[in-house]
């Protein structure tokens, strides 16, 4: 048979010789399997080591979650039936989620604190590696790979991977919001994209769910575009299924809020109530800072990825400016949508007086597409070998060299702040073990009930979870005038379940003013956590004394390091600098000591 009308033959290939099979070539530059483990990695040294960054994760979440599961703790005025601006179905989650560790060997209240934040660092690395898997085949492996560097190295994911807080829930469902909005594969997911925002802004965060306003709009504008009739009704019914999903979603929400305020509460509306329509002041009342507060903040916890976000949108467009290559008109719409919600919270939050840096948090994932994108177009441009070009003439070891120099300088910029954080303010998380948190059989110093009292670091205490036998915060008088927590209610009436959460209040109010009904007599203190700053030489308010120097009426019991930030330059504040002789005396870091005192009977 002639060579030319040959029929190709299938080749033999014996089953064990695995080897001998020509891989099909994969859309991720990193398995998402392996992708999950680096995000995990990250997320659990979160878990471990990230200290409590804002007394509203302490006292709105952690203390009402241990009130579900132990029967007491703090209660702040959002959980009061007058206000219901807190939703419990989300704590309820969290508690669910601690009750499981009391099912397990060797538990303690600390290993609850622990297993919770573990719990949010696996479902956080899930969701991660879902939106890297669609990132990945749906734009580019490359942005991929650089969505997840510029999420695991950054210091922002540190602080958010892990927070007990309604926004880093919202990141979470940001993620898997923008997952499904992202993925065409299959068909589109529009209902699904509209579900998990849903979710976000119902059971977490309200303001979230505005973050999906870009990719709907992206759906209308290519409906519009191609005058499909057929398209569009087809539309219509993903987002009518989104939405209605979205309400039976707020029906449940509001039936869960309902049992426990033991009144129809529809929280996220509460929420969005006082925080836009408020008489009384709203969120101002917390403190106003400039518009420049978060390009401040977020250069801090992405350093160049924060840069390099900003400048996505504008790269983009110069790219598709002078390239003849995917111009169509719906690739520059979608690639729009994916850019926009980074630009439209910044934008949105930026005017608003009261800034926060959790508010950042359902945007984080954003900040990484961004930066992805952005860096993406960049090497684009940085890689043309073309010699008639500037860029062509450079060597490519000297550009490798620049790239290099780049994530490096990244990496230890990540690494200082994480590190600087860890060491500044980890303090409160250690301070307890004498008292037997975490000690199986809780042993400890102290007695069933004793009160452990704060003055002026009220708003360092990492919650009940970490004072064993019944121990009680208490709160004694500082300079601070505004409102403290109160206590939930640990009468049984009713129906006997957490009747704390319904009955009424007293000293509550949303005004932020002090109520002395929440202070109790040093003298009922068995224990007092205080800081002294021996840098400092200015003369102490009158209601904070240095309580640490005071030995004839306090025993140390334990000290550990805690940054002096008043005494410290601003350099060593955001960056782990060593202490090393080297050092110039002026960027050291000055240090106080954070302490736990018994009382001298």
């Amino acid at each position: 048979m002639a060579p030319g009308s040959a029929q190709q033959q299938e080749q033999f290939v014996h089953p064990t010789a695995a080897h001998a099979r020509k891989k099909a070539p994969s859309p991720f530059m990193i398995e998402p399997i392996k992708a999950f483990y680096i995000f995990l990695a990250a997320n659990a040294i979160s878990a471990l080591f990230a200290p409590i960054q804002d007394c509203d994760e302490t006292f709105n979440y952690w203390e009402p979650t241990h009130y579900l599961s132990h029967g007491y703790g703090l209660q702040t005025w959002e959980y009061s039936p007058d206000y219901a601006i807190r939703s419990w179905s989300y704590v309820g989650l969290h508690a669910i989620v601690g009750n499981i560790r009391r099912l397990l060997p060797q538990s303690t209240k600390l290993a609850e604190f622990y297993f919770i934040r573990y719990a949010l660092a696996f479902i956080c690395s899930l969701c991660q590696v879902l939106l890297f898997r669609v990132i990945s085949f749906t734009l580019n492996p490359r942005i991929g790979l650089f969505f997840l560097m510029a999420t695991v190295l950054s210091p922002g994911n540190f602080h958010s991977s892990t927070a007990y807080l309604p926004s880093s829930f919202a990141m979470y469902t940001s993620l898997l919001g923008a997952a499904a909005f992202m993925n065409w594969k299959g068909g589109l997911k529009t209902s699904w994209g509209i579900w998990w925002f849903a979710v976000g802004g119902i059971l977490g965060w309200p303001f979230a769910s505005a973050l999906c306003a870009p990719f709907l709009l992206e759906e209308g504008i290519v409906l519009l575009s191609i005058s499909d009739r057929q398209a569009f009704y087809e539309a219509v019914l993903r987002i009518g299924r989104g939405a209605i999903a979205a309400l039976l979603l707020l029906v449940g929400d509001t039936a869960i809020n309902t049992f426990f305020y033991k009144k129809l509460e529809v929280v996220s509306w509460n929420i969005v109530k006082y925080n836009i329509f408020s008489s009384t002041g709203g969120p101002d009342l917390y403190g106003t800072e400039p518009w420049t507060f978060y390009f401040r903040n977020l250069t801090l916890n992405f350093n160049i990825w924060f840069i390099l976000a900003l400048f996505s949108l504008p790269l983009f467009i110069v790219q598709k400016a002078v390239s003849s290559k995917n111009n169509e008109f719906l690739y520059w719409i979608r690639t729009i949508a994916f850019l926009s919600p980074f630009y439209m919270w910044l934008g949105i939050f930026t005017i608003q007086p009261h800034k926060e840096e959790r508010f950042m948090y359902p945007m984080y994932p954003f900040i990484a597409l961004n930066a992805a994108l952005g860096l993406h177009v960049i090497l684009s441009a940085f890689g043309n070998a073309d010699p008639k070009t500037l860029v062509g003439k450079i060597p490519a070891r000297l550009k490798l060299l620049v790239v290099m120099g780049a994530f490096l300088l990244s990496f230890d910029l990540g690494v200082a702040r994480v590190l600087g954080l860890y060491k500044a303010y980890s303090a409160p998380l250690k301070l307890y073990t004498p008292l037997g948190a975490g000690v199986v059989g809780q042993q400890g110093l102290g007695g069933r009930g004793d009160h452990v009292c704060f003055g002026k670091e009220w708003y360092r205490f990492p919650s009940s979870y970490f004072l064993p036998r019944e121990m009680r915060a208490k709160f004694i008088r500082s300079e601070f005038r505004g409102l403290l927590p109160g206590e939930f209610s640990e009468a049984r009436t009713g129906f006997g379940f957490w009747s704390g959460t319904w009955l009424p209040t007293k000293g509550m109010n949303d005004r932020n003013e002090e109520d002395m009904g929440k202070y109790v007599d040093i003298r009922q203190c068995s224990f007092l956590v205080d800081t002294q700053y021996p840098e400092n030489q200015s003369p102490l308010p009158p209601n904070e004394p240095d309580y640490i120097a005071d030995e004839e009426s306090w025993r140390i019991v334990t000290c550990e390091p805690f940054l002096d930030a008043a005494n410290t330059h601003v350099l060593a504040r955001v960056l782990w600098i060593p202490d090393w002789s080297i050092v110039p005396e002026k960027y050291r870091r000055k240090w106080g000591r954070h302490c736990l005192l018994e009382r001298i009977t």
